[in-house]
């Protein structure tokens, strides 16, 4: 088993431009063509594969069953997933490089017999959809230069995002996802030519759903955040029936999609995911936001394979505690499944079931798809662990899946330098690792910069026009589009 050694290993090639680094172009001016390379995939599933010999005691036919959807309280919102796995998931973005941004030789560290070769990795900030990046820009780089070591809790800082778009900047392509009240539009803006995502919300659907306070808080949280490992808000806006949110497209897919394939992930692989989800949770608890839906549904994988953490529709601040019920079955901590109060606490257990499932290929808990059978064995707090399954790995999943919130890592005086600080992640350059200056064990086979969703499945077309006139009953609901 390799170990993560290759983080401390340079990597001696030229860093190569990103075709969508390129300057964006005005609305009147044409794009220059630029050819983009494939990326052939290589021999993953053999590769993610080669020690796991036990399949996974959740059979495929049953991935959609209850244990992996949100109770009825938790509602859903538009969701997307990759052709391997049909299963309805939420959907996020890719960032795209600062206008002016061009390659530069890099020493980077890389990851060495796992997966692929070193990637090219554009490093630089996202491009808003359209001239409103002028304004926008400053602030998105400072907020990105400032380390995560020194991260405090604060106010609310929200970017201006209500009202920046409407649909007539924008050239509708294909759907890229549904949900319980909307869909994901793969759209193309008129203004850079680049590709986004955009979710349509219907408000009589989500008000009939009761997720008016669920949906409003998803918009308030993105229009808060900025993080290299989150997907980025760029606008909001609505018309008399429909909300919508524009925010990149990440076209790489499901670490979900990506899981089920190989069965479980090699130590340092699941290590690399980890360690990304650690500093995005991380970022956000600085922020006294609560995750509370961290799950491989939830976790895309942007063109260089890096995470990004998207579906907002639980994320919730709070600064002490709170009492809702809400989230997936198979990850939620036991002080949310017996109503107690509760904290940041519940996103580093669900960090601990994430690891244990990645590195294992089931979540602990899991009994046969019924949410009351799992919510029985998360109190009863009994968790088996593989013979497979490293000794660091195994501590790490011990203080973290506990029901001793005085002993659980990422609650106690430490926060998240405890979890970081533990021995399993002994071996991560962290600073590098949250410049994406490491590069990921696998690289989604999509054409960089040309809208590729080959990574989502197909699913019949919007039938309902876009920004019709009518009367606008639910307009008042939603203020902050």
């Amino acid at each position: 088993m390799p170990t993560l050694g290759f983080l401390k290993k340079k990597r001696t090639r030229e860093d190569k431009s990103d075709p969508s680094s390129s300057q964006p172009t005005s609305p009147i001016t044409p794009v220059t063509p630029t050819s983009s390379k494939t990326f052939e995939r290589s021999s993953l599933v053999s590769s993610l594969t080669q020690s796991s010999t036990n399949s996974s005691p959740r059979p495929l036919s049953q991935q959609t069953s209850q244990s992996r959807e949100k109770p009825a309280s938790a509602g859903g919102g538009p969701q997307m997933n990759p052709p391997a796995v049909h299963q309805p998931t939420s959907f996020g973005i890719q960032p795209t490089p600062s206008p002016g941004h061009t390659g530069t030789p890099q020493n980077l560290p890389s990851i060495n017999n796992l997966i692929n070769l070193p990637q090219t990795d554009g490093h630089g900030h996202d491009t808003p959809p359209q001239h409103q990046q002028q304004q926008q820009q400053p602030q998105a780089q400072s907020q990105a230069q400032q380390p995560q070591q020194q991260a405090q809790a604060q106010p609310s800082d929200s970017r201006v995002t209500k009202g920046k778009y409407s649909l007539n900047d924008f050239d509708l392509l294909r759907t890229l996802g549904t949900g319980s009240f909307g869909r994901v539009h793969l759209v193309q803006s008129k203004h850079n030519q680049r590709f986004y995502a955009v979710k349509v919300l219907k408000k009589a659907q989500v008000v009939k759903m009761k997720q008016v306070e669920h949906t409003n808080d998803e918009r308030r949280m993105l229009g808060e955040v900025k993080h290299p490992f989150l997907i980025t808000l760029w606008g909001t806006f609505q018309d008399a029936k429909n909300l919508y949110m524009v925010m990149d497209f990440v076209e790489g897919g499901e670490l979900f999609s990506l899981l089920r394939k190989s069965g479980r992930f090699p130590n340092p692989v699941a290590k690399f995911y980890a360690a990304e989800v650690t500093l995005a949770l991380e970022y956000l608890h600085s922020k006294n936001i609560i995750y509370r839906d961290l799950k491989p549904e939830n976790l895309l994988l942007d063109r260089h394979g890096h995470l990004k953490i998207t579906d907002f529709g639980f994320a919730k601040r709070v600064p002490d505690k709170t009492w809702t019920l809400c989230g997936t079955p198979d990850y939620l901590a036991p002080e949310v499944v017996s109503n107690k109060g509760y904290n940041k606490s519940v996103d580093w257990w669900s960090l601990g079931i994430l690891i244990y499932e990645m590195l294992c290929g089931y979540t602990p808990f899991w009994d046969s798809g019924s949410p009351m059978k799992i919510y029985e064995n998360i109190l009863r707090g009994k968790v088996k662990y593989p013979a497979y399954v490293h000794p660091d790995a195994q501590d790490l999943l011990q203080r973290l899946i506990t029901r001793d919130l005085t002993t659980r890592l990422g609650n106690l005086f430490g926060g998240s330098q405890d979890v970081k600080n533990h021995p399993w992640f002994a071996e991560v350059t962290w600073d590098r690792l949250s410049r994406k200056d490491i590069d990921a064990p696998y690289t989604p086979p999509v054409k960089a910069g040309a809208g590729d969703a080959s990574q989502f499945d197909r699913y019949p077309e919007e039938t309902e026009k876009y920004g019709q006139q009518a009367n606008d009953e639910y307009g008042y609901l939603f203020p902050d589009f």
